[in-house]
């Protein structure tokens, strides 16, 4: 098991050359657990980082351990990764101490044990030197020390975890939550991430107005001070999601378009003609979000109407609008009111949590395409693991600061996808940068709604919607050698016929 902690190696290799090996791979272990990242452990052993992902590759095969997660602050160690730590770093450094004569640097007389097995008295009196300078005779042993899960009545591990598994899962709720913050809040070393099924379980306690305030702070800020796991993502989507009144049949989407916008982001919401585009081409497009909870809270709900796109406020709204008109948006507070308060946290707490991530997985209506926004690239690759675990086979992410998929032309874009379960990434050049243009005596909304009439012309705010929506083709394609290219050609050709 990788989680008993007795012992760096696992398993031997008899041979002089798998011992060697090894030995370089704890070293490289030490530079992991260091520095937290592939590429600066690379850079601080002066190897290459394809280098280091092998040892990593290896370290993971021979403790049958993943070692790191990915969360939403980046790669975190696990539980057994973070028992081996001080050990690891021990012998690195002993590695480095011994190695130092090499480079020149003497050994510190401190670091060599004395050895005296007798002691021959001279043969005649040795003069009496005129200082105290000499060295005791007798070595230095090892400290005697009981680590402090072997102190009498000290709790250790295994007696945590018997504790943890007598609060079972018909227990009441506030026991419930209790297991979970108390699994994921201790700590390096004593804490882990929630399964795909604790996450979900914890979240739906929430939602149902089961949990005491303070669980719900704890829980959360915990998790986000971490950062959140795929796992946790995952849980925390399939339990908004089951909140939701689903119609027993309904029309499925081709495509789910999550629409989170912050109110901070004060520009026009292109990616809705994006998404319009999408839904001339046949495919059936829903779009889910909201605005936050100030004075424009109803923003996309009012541009939805502004381009004709049906603004539902239940599933089987949505389902109908979708059939009948081929897109549909539904505002997150009709779909599920208390995700929304918990969104509304963000007021009290000055930052968000994880469900600002999570609610980007929800798809309410399971299509099996989806297209995100993330303003920061280890989400991105994060969003792509969550998918995985919500057995969601296409996907493409691209970089955006408001965290809706919407293209930012001007600059290379890196499009994260997953097509047909495989990763499939395209990086598409910067091209010629257009600037955006102004709208005159126009208010922004009006500005908006003229792009799209004719009545006026901005090349920034065309390329904006013509490469979104080329994002949504490729993602929809499902083939991982499809060409963006070619995407944005049938954008453009679709963008020409809009006035019919």
């Amino acid at each position: 098991m990788a989680g008993d902690g007795h012992g760096l190696g696992r398993k031997v290799d008899d041979s002089g050359a798998g011992a060697f090996s090894q030995v370089k791979l704890l070293v490289a272990f030490d530079a992991l657990l260091r520095e937290g990242s592939v590429s600066r452990a690379a850079a601080s052993l002066k190897l290459q980082v394809s280098a280091v992902s092998r040892m990593l590759s290896d370290l993971r095969k021979l403790y049958d351990d993943p070692i790191f997660i990915r969360t939403g602050q980046g790669m975190r160690p696990t539980p057994f990764a973070e028992t081996l730590r001080l050990r690891v770093r021990g012998l690195a450094s002993e590695t480095e101490v011994l190695l130092a004569a090499t480079n020149g640097t003497p050994l510190a007389k401190s670091a060599v044990l004395p050895v005296a097995d007798h002691v021959t008295a001279p043969l005649s009196p040795a003069p009496v030197p005129d200082n105290w300078s000499v060295e005791t005779r007798t070595g230095i042993i090892p400290l005697s020390v009981t680590p402090a899960d072997q102190l009498e009545a000290a709790p250790t591990p295994r007696s945590k975890a018997i504790r943890m598994a007598t609060i079972g899962d018909n227990a009441d709720p506030h026991r419930r939550l209790a297991r979970y913050i108390a699994t994921t809040a201790p700590g390096p070393g004593q804490s882990r991430p929630l399964t795909q099924e604790e996450a979900r379980d914890a979240l739906a306690l929430i939602l149902d107005g089961q949990a005491d305030p303070l669980q719900i702070g704890a829980l959360l800020m915990t998790i986000h001070y971490r950062g959140a796991s795929a796992s946790e993502l995952a849980g925390f989507a399939e339990a908004i999601r089951n909140t939701m009144t689903i119609p027993a049949r309904f029309t499925r989407p081709d495509l789910d378009w999550p629409a989170y916008v912050s109110p901070k982001i004060r520009t026009a919401p292109w990616f809705l003609h994006a998404a319009r585009l999408v839904a001339m081409a046949g495919h059936k497009v829903f779009l889910h979000g909201h605005y936050g909870s100030g004075p424009e809270s109803g923003k996309l709900e009012m541009a939805a109407e502004d381009c004709g796109i049906p603004v539902c406020l239940t599933l089987a709204e949505a389902s109908e609008a979708l059939n009948h008109q081929g897109i549909a948006f539904a505002p997150l507070g009709a779909l599920a009111p208390q995700t929304r308060c918990l969104l509304g946290l963000h007021a009290m707490f000055e930052m968000r949590n994880p469900l600002h991530s999570a609610i980007h997985m929800i798809n309410p209506l399971s299509a099996k395409t989806a297209i995100l926004g993330a303003s920061q690239s280890s989400r991105r690759d994060l969003y792509r693991d969550v998918a995985r675990h919500l057995d969601l086979p296409n996907i493409a992410l691209i970089g955006s600061v408001r965290d809706v998929a919407e293209y930012t032309p001007g600059r290379m874009v890196k499009i994260f996808r997953m097509a047909s379960g495989v990763d499939a990434d395209t990086t598409v050049a910067a091209g010629r940068k257009v600037k955006p243009g102004t709208s005159g005596m126009l208010t922004q909304r009006e500005y908006w709604q003229a792009i799209w009439s004719g009545a006026a012309r901005d090349e920034w705010a065309e390329a904006v919607i013509l490469k979104t929506a080329a994002v949504a083709f490729l993602a929809l394609s499902g083939d991982p050698q499809a060409r963006f290219d070619d995407c944005v050609k049938r954008a453009g050709e679709l963008w020409a016929e809009r006035k019919r």
